[in-house]
């Protein structure tokens, strides 16, 4: 029988090498950005997590540039992962789902995931808020310049890309290959995309876990990554412009 352990060494060392370069690094950020809120005087509520701020105020150019090279940078991982996939005979993100080969199921499904998570969401967001459980999150902090909008636009699909690819696709298909359970590697899934929401407090760890379990059962059904896709990046897409559109005009949402 042929001795299958140094491959799964290796496969184990290249995903967490995958991890510490995207999501498992910024589990890690969370959690010290976590300890430092709720060791910080007063509540979680009268602290504020900015999620797009601007990095040259008064300088939009400058600005836009920083902007575009983070979007960027941020969706290294995701062709990491594509080039380790095509590396071991596969067909590279297509493996998990992630192409065009179905536009139009994977929009409508995605469509349909974003509208039953998006308002349950918002709801377990301000009651945890409400408890004392989670900090004030701020989804856009930029300046009133024409970029605005499609920089929101650009960053909330990215996030959708990075997240459901690797902590999705990738990471359940490693584990299944280096043997985990399906439980077991839901488990891994959920718990990390938790993790990495911690900055928000402890309503985004529960939230995302929550959340993840579902896409994971929806990955697990569909075989696509590709609605998951579009699920998050309309709810990133609502949230970073809906915010920008209705802060300091309607009393429901809170605001720094």
């Amino acid at each position: 029988m042929r001795d299958t352990r140094p491959e799964q060494r290796i496969l184990a060392s290249e995903t967490l090498l995958v991890l510490a370069l995207s999501l498992g690094a910024s589990a890690l950020s969370a959690l010290i950005s976590f300890i430092g809120s709720v060791t910080r005087p007063g509540g979680l509520k009268d602290q504020a997590a900015t999620l797009n701020a601007s990095h040259a105020p008064g300088r939009p150019w400058l600005d836009l540039a920083w902007q575009l090279f983070g979007i960027a940078s941020a969706l290294v991982p995701v062709l990491l992962v594509a080039h380790l996939l095509m590396r071991e005979g596969a067909p590279g993100l297509r493996t998990l789902g992630f192409d065009r080969t179905r536009p139009g199921s994977d929009l409508g499904r995605g469509a349909l995931v974003a509208a039953g998570i998006g308002s349950a969401g918002l709801a377990f967001y301000l009651a945890a808020r409400a408890a004392g459980g989670n900090l004030t999150v701020v989804p856009e902090a930029l300046p009133d310049v024409w970029w605005k909008f499609p920089v929101l636009i650009l960053s909330a699909v990215q996030n959708a890309v990075v997240e459901e690819v690797i902590v999705l696709g990738y990471l359940l298909r490693r584990l299944g290959q280096l043997g985990w359970s399906a439980p077991a590697a839901l488990a891994a899934s959920s718990v990390l995309r938790g993790s990495y929401h911690l900055y928000q407090g402890i309503g985004g760890l529960v939230g995302n876990m929550v959340m993840g379990v579902v896409f994971v059962l929806l990955y697990r059904r569909w075989g696509r990554v590709g609605p998951l896709v579009v699920a998050h990046s309309l709810l990133d897409i609502v949230a970073f412009v809906g915010y920008a559109l209705l802060a300091g005009h309607v009393g429901w949402l809170p605001t720094r």
